[in-house]
């Protein structure tokens, strides 16, 4: 494959920039950096909330824009927020009871908070960003899947095996780039994604350079156009390296 004109790399956080302590390596940091000095912007592209990514965007001194929650949220380097998607507030308590009704780990963002072992008092009184379940159980797993597709209104993802994480319909990663793009007068044909669990889909797909992590689950790798190393082995600094960076 010729190497195409990359002007945007956008960045998955965990499992992808991070290592397993949660960490930005030296090499990545530096090939981050080398790839801004060539004029290429470097977008984090989470299923994180602001406040639990935007200290790692600042340790980096990045000067673009910020996705977070899966693209239900757009800031840009000075912490303004661009674009937000919400959740209605009766889906947010449809999923709380089923994750109670099933025994899963839960976890909620609100514009303002994150939840995890218990939700507020008064849900309906909260903007709602995401919803995400957990548990190792497949086969509770997979009910739970079942029911959010029935209702047809959601976006489900996950971040991790045995997670399910749920936003908005129709918002996405690729999404929140596509927006991104417009703002810097590119388009998604100048866009590598990074990323490894299927939040990352969509942007891996509908970038020119869509690459997998070496530790990516199976579906992420077969969509890719490229798998590099793992995240334990630097590997979004070797793909910006191949891709990116010039010879």
């Amino acid at each position: 494959m010729n190497k195409p004109e990359i002007k945007l790399v956008a960045l998955d956080m965990d499992g992808t920039l991070l290592n397993e302590a949660g960490e930005i390596s030296a090499e990545n940091r530096k090939a981050i950096k080398e790839a801004e000095n060539q004029g290429v912007f470097v977008v984090l592209s989470t299923g994180r909330s602001y406040a639990t990514c935007s200290d790692f965007a600042k340790s980096m001194e990045l000067q673009s824009y910020l996705i977070s929650v899966n693209g239900s949220e757009i800031y840009d380097n000075q912490g303004k927020l661009v674009e937000r998607n919400i959740v209605d507030s009766e889906s947010i308590q449809w999923m709380w009871e089923l994750s109670q009704k099933h025994s899963t780990h839960f976890w909620a963002i609100s514009c303002d908070s994150i939840y995890r072992a218990e939700m507020p008092q008064r849900i309906h009184d909260s903007q709602w960003l995401k919803f995400g379940f957990d548990t190792k159980d497949e086969a509770i797993r997979q009910t739970i899947m079942d029911e959010l597709k029935s209702k047809g209104n959601l976006e489900i993802s996950n971040s991790s095996p045995t997670n399910i994480e749920v936003n908005a319909l129709g918002v996405n990663k690729a999404k929140a780039i596509d927006l991104v793009c417009s703002l810097l007068h590119i388009t998604m044909d100048n866009v590598m994604a990074v990323g490894d669990s299927l939040n990352d889909l969509a942007m891996i797909q509908e970038a020119k350079m869509g690459v997998a992590m070496g530790n990516a689950q199976k579906i992420v790798k077969e969509k890719a156009d490229w798998v590099t190393a793992t995240n334990q082995e630097d590997g979004v600094a070797k793909a910006i390296q191949k891709w990116v960076l010039s010879n």
